[in-house]
């Protein structure tokens, strides 16, 4: 996958379209990502312990990683990535500005 932990995405489709954050973690077998404040699910939780009270949560699900888009970290727009190779390093390009995309933890 192109798409790895800590890069800054756009979602270009489903309901959660034109809304952009954080790639908490990348689930490769299944072609997914999950990312912060997108695609979010509320949970119900029984409560656990006599006299506690049960509550929504409201956690992030994940997206189809065909859905988003990696936000280029040089020229802040949404872009196809592009392997590049120097020697023996590999590194990941943005299509647009032809910059390196540098991932951010």
């Amino acid at each position: 996958m192109r798409i790895k932990k800590g890069d800054t995405i756009l979602v270009i489709q489903g309901k959660s379209r034109n809304k952009s954050g954080k790639v908490l973690y990348v689930l490769p077998k299944e072609n997914r990502v999950v990312v912060e404040g997108v695609n979010t699910v509320k949970r119900h939780l029984r409560p656990r312990q006599q006299g506690e009270k049960g509550q929504i949560i409201e956690k992030p699900s994940p997206i189809d990683a065909s859905n988003v888009q990696l936000v280029c970290s040089s020229c802040n727009k949404a872009t196809r990535v592009r392997m590049r190779q120097s020697g023996k390093d590999k590194y990941r390009a943005c299509v647009k500005c032809d910059g390196d995309i540098a991932t951010n933890k």
